[in-house]
């Protein structure tokens, strides 16, 4: 994959639709420290998707955390967020800040956060594309331990499928038109170590 820096230190994985990457968040050692705090602070939890009829717990643990009406819908279920923990609010706010630096402003309500024990814990195809998200959603995802590459694949198949590696203390930023060109997803790796994601969005308050 060829990729570019800017002037400000973004990293542009691809133009059309733009994809972006920002190595060094919060600084390596805090980095490691918010992990550590996520992983022990947070109730996570492992739901259970209906798929054709049955129920799947995720392969993985997940939070569902924002506003109070961030309400998320997803595969039939309503989500409803958990109060703001303060590191990942003060995350938000930085995560805004780099992207006003960055001359693409962005603001966000609500962020999901994902646990993966393992490189065996993974994340299926899909695009962040619910109605709640609006036509052309921002993402912002932020990595936190275990590096992984993100597989991304074009709705139409013009063109291969490709991986974007996400290092620790990194932040990928999903740009307009994204969601509806390419799907992603967090397949099985035989990689070692905890890997904590948090994919910041703009949640339109109308699920009842």
């Amino acid at each position: 994959m060829q990729y570019h820096d800017d002037s400000h230190g973004w990293q542009t994985m691809l133009d059309d639709p733009p994809i972006w990457r920002f190595l060094g968040v919060l600084g390596d050692s805090a980095g490691m420290e918010l992990l550590r705090r996520l992983d022990d602070e947070l109730s996570w939890q492992r739901p259970s998707l209906r798929l054709y009829g049955r129920d799947h717990p995720v392969p993985r643990q997940q939070v569902w955390m924002g506003d109070p009406n961030a309400r998320y819908r997803y595969s039939g279920q309503v989500f409803h967020p958990t109060a703001w923990h303060p590191a990942v609010e003060a995350l938000c706010r930085r995560i805004e800040a780099l992207l006003e630096e960055h001359g693409t402003p962005a603001r966000f309500n609500s962020v999901l956060l994902n646990r993966y024990a393992s490189g065996e814990e993974r994340l299926g195809w899909h695009s962040d594309d619910e109605p709640a998200l609006g036509p052309d959603p921002v993402i912002a995802a932020v990595s936190l331990g275990a590096e992984r590459p993100l597989r991304m694949r074009w709705r139409d198949r013009h063109a291969p499928a490709f991986n974007l590696w996400l290092p620790h203390d990194s932040l990928l930023v999903m740009g307009p038109g994204t969601q509806r060109h390419l799907q992603h997803a967090l397949l099985p790796r035989r990689l070692p170590g905890l890997r904590i994601s948090l994919t910041f969005r703009w949640i339109h308050p109308s699920v009842p």
